[in-house]
Order: structure tokens, then C-alpha cells, then sequence
């Protein structure tokens, strides 16, 4: 397995699984469970994962989202 962020975002977590996943990768998020056992300290940031296999396509697609500009609420019609 090939660890591709390691954060406490939750939101970012979601979002990449959903796209690695739309784009036909196997992602998983370890050590979810461990980071609810620490409450709301933050201590324990999440892994996202992919099979070594996947990694190089997997970094590919999370460079291109690192690299989007943000949208902003004004530019959305």
C-alpha cells in the first residue's frame, strides 16, 4: 500500500476517495477508527491509501486537485 496524505481534513479525505474512486482506484482510509478513539485533539491524522500498483495514477489525479484553483461562491451560475 502506498500512503498518499496523511490529514485530519475530513473533507478533503472524502472528496479525494470519491474521485480516486470515480476514476476506478482502490483507495482506503486508515486509521479512521483510531482518530474518533482521540476525540477532537487531532493527535491521530487519517491515512489515505492506495495499492502500490495505483500510486503513480493516484498522485497524478491528487496533484491536478492540489493545483485547482478554489472556486468561488460568486463564480458558480
Amino acid at each position: 500500500m502506498h500512503e498518499l496524505r496523511r490529514t485530519n481534513d475530513l473533507v478533503f479525505l472524502s472528496y479525494a476517495e470519491a474521485l480516486l474512486r470515480a476514476e476506478g482506484l482502490n483507495p482506503v482510509v486508515l486509521d479512521a477508527g483510531m482518530a474518533v478513539m482521540d476525540g477532537s485533539i487531532e493527535a491521530l491524522p487519517r491515512r489515505l491509501m492506495v495499492p502500490d500498483r495505483e500510486a503513480e495514477a493516484a498522485m497524478k489525479l491528487l496533484a491536478e486537485l492540489d493545483a485547482a484553483p478554489p472556486v468561488d461562491a460568486d463564480d458558480r451560475t
